[in-house]
């Protein structure tokens, strides 16, 4: 999948991009305004307190740095893979595409991630992808539907459109998400109260799969816009 297994910035084309299957997303829960602060902050302040440290930010005795920075936040390797046990386990601090005017671009991974996206008050995140989304809905168990709607992806070469698919994650909730190995998808929070947790089941085979150096996520991902936007490409939300 990677053309060079160590670029940290890869970029497929968009044009001819085609995704090999479709995210799923599961409504998981909804909590008052004060707990679901407390979850958001208690588990954001874990990845702030790693990457004030200097054992998490330099290569351990196998080489992995668990203090890591992607394009939509800081993030913090809480389980590491080893020999026998190949997946791993990120949080992910959200920044706020509204503060720094920049949303993130869409990307896929070289494996498969289960995500689990946690927002607080006044914040939420859309979530995008090149293709339609399959919303699991249990009558009596999904707690609320997700908003979704559709735009032009932006930044597409001249003559060029691609229609992104969206939905929202609205305040103080969790939802879950499965992204096959290969499929698009953007992650953009709104607002200062939103986490990460998120499982790479293919994380030591997906880096021997490619020939990767080490574990980093950035080599791991392959980005379909060679320019990131600005945030009224992402902030803006119908209604």
């Amino acid at each position: 999948m990677k053309h060079q297994p160590d670029d940290e910035n890869e970029v497929h084309d968009l044009v001819t991009f085609e995704d090999p299957d479709l995210n799923r997303v599961t409504p998981l829960a909804q909590f008052p305004e004060g707990v679901a602060l407390a979850i958001v902050e208690k588990l954001a302040n874990i990845v702030r307190q790693a990457h004030g440290t200097e054992t998490a930010t330099r290569p351990d005795e196998d080489g992995i740095v668990r203090a890591q920075s992607f394009e939509e936040g800081n993030v913090y390797m809480t389980e590491r893979p080893f020999e026998g046990y190949f997946a791993d386990r990120y949080l992910m601090d959200f920044y706020d595409v509204e503060e720094r005017d920049i949303c993130s671009r869409m990307h896929l991974h070289t494996g498969l991630r289960f995500v689990r996206m946690m927002t607080g008050p006044a914040t939420r995140i859309r979530v995008s992808s090149l293709s339609p989304f399959i919303v699991c809905d249990v009558p009596g168990v999904t707690p609320f539907v997700p908003h979704a709607f559709e735009d032009d992806l932006p930044g597409t070469p001249p003559g060029v459109q691609r229609t992104r698919y969206n939905l929202i994650v609205p305040e103080n909730s969790w939802l879950d998400m499965q992204v096959p190995r290969g499929v698009s998808h953007q992650f953009n929070a709104i607002g200062p109260n939103a986490v990460i947790d998120s499982v790479h089941p293919e994380e030591s085979i997906e880096t021997f799969r490619e020939s990767m150096s080490s574990y980093r996520m950035m080599a791991q991902t392959v980005f379909l816009a060679e320019e990131k936007e600005g945030a009224s490409t992402c902030a803006a939300l119908p209604g």
